[in-house]
């Protein structure tokens, strides 16, 4: 490594942290002042409160650190201006593309950061935030248990339901069996059903076969084609609860989960599209760094405002990014695109059109 090289990674890592830092900074105390009068009402503990804000770190980590590479970028780059460096690496015969290099370099490391923190760090961070805000802190009884195999809900002090999946508008619950315990938790009645359907009656449960046992051992089995259930849950419960289980699961288990409701027969573009969007989006640093060299970089000899009128392009064609990608996440969960392209296709978009400012930088 170059005495250059090492000088400018200095520099846009004191920016990456700096930036990084000061925003972490800013998000935490406003959401700390949003939630402080909830927090207040259902008198959280402080240790609760602190172990809580703690556990959300890492998914503010991985939504603020592209910003951080942007702006990272920017400083550096205005600073080498700002001291005519880049003139006097142009005049040792020093190309504006191998002066990228040191900065796709560190851009790609905090890329591979992320990807770990996506994979592994954040979901299980996140399921520990939200277990702690809804039972710790709101004194809730976690009545729902949503893991990558099977979901368990406690529909009253002696009846537990596990089902297999749920329809993403939360009416139909498939694969679903209920076990009704007695009062010393012994096993007194099985009910299966391939699926729950919820109507203005309640919950009817289709095609299924109740199993109870006798005190002397024998077993009773009774089919049904409908049956009604007395869940306490309405669909949009399960409608949120299901829009937050992608993000509580690994990337192996998210995948997993997709493969198996797929073998199944269900529709799991919601699933898939989730997962292709949580492989790209680390990479968006990339894309904010490439973006960034072009929009500094092609501002190169010209005197006056560079710096102000790079960070006011760059904040613009960020915005348009988030745009595009939730745009595109939101057509693959509805199934309009593929899973594959919509995960992908806000990184390609922008990646490509910063590649086109770089080559456009005058020499």
């Amino acid at each position: 490594m170059t005495i250059l090289t090492r000088y400018i990674l200095r520099s846009v890592t004191q920016g990456f942290l700096i930036c990084l830092t000061g925003l972490m900074t800013v998000y935490l105390v406003v959401d700390f002042f949003e939630q402080i009068r909830r927090f207040m009402r259902h008198d959280a503990a402080g240790s609760d409160v602190f172990w809580y804000f703690l556990f959300k770190i890492p998914g503010i980590v991985f939504q603020l650190a592209p910003v951080a590479v942007l702006m990272a970028t920017l400083l550096s780059l205005g600073l080498l201006l700002r001291h005519n460096e880049i003139t006097a690496m142009r005049g040792s015969g020093l190309s504006l593309f191998r002066l990228a290099v040191p900065y796709v370099g560190f851009a790609g490391l905090v890329s591979l950061g992320l990807l770990v923190l996506s994979a592994v760090v954040v979901p299980l961070a996140t399921a520990r935030a939200e277990f702690i805000k809804e039972v710790h802190i709101k004194k809730q009884n976690p009545g729902v248990s949503l893991k990558a195999e099977r979901i368990w809900i406690q529909a009253g002090p002696n009846m537990l339901v596990k089902v297999d999946a749920v329809d993403p508008s939360g009416v139909t619950l498939r694969g679903i069996t209920l076990y009704q315990l007695g009062p010393t938790f012994e096993l007194l009645l099985v009910t299966d059903a391939e699926e729950a359907h919820y109507t203005p009656d309640g919950w009817i449960l289709r095609r299924g076969v109740e199993r109870g046992w006798f005190p002397g051992g024998e077993v009773m089995a009774e089919q049904f084609l409908t049956k009604p259930v007395g869940l306490l849950q309405i669909p949009e419960d399960f409608e949120s609860w299901l829009s937050m289980e992608s993000q509580e699961m690994t990337l192996g288990s998210l995948k997993a989960y997709a493969n198996r409701l797929q073998r199944n027969g269900y529709n799991v573009s919601r699933f898939l599209t989730d997962y292709h969007g949580r492989w790209a989006f680390p990479f968006v640093c990339l894309v904010m760094a490439v973006v960034g060299m072009a929009l500094g970089l092609r501002r190169t000899g010209v005197r006056g405002g560079g710096l102000a009128i790079g960070i006011g392009q760059a904040l613009g064609i960020s915005f348009l990014y988030w745009t595009t990608h939730s745009v595109a996440i939101a057509l693959g969960r509805g199934g309009v695109l593929i899973p594959f392209a919509a995960g992908w296709v806000a990184n390609l978009l922008f990646i490509s059109f910063g590649l086109y400012l770089l080559l456009r930088v005058r020499y």
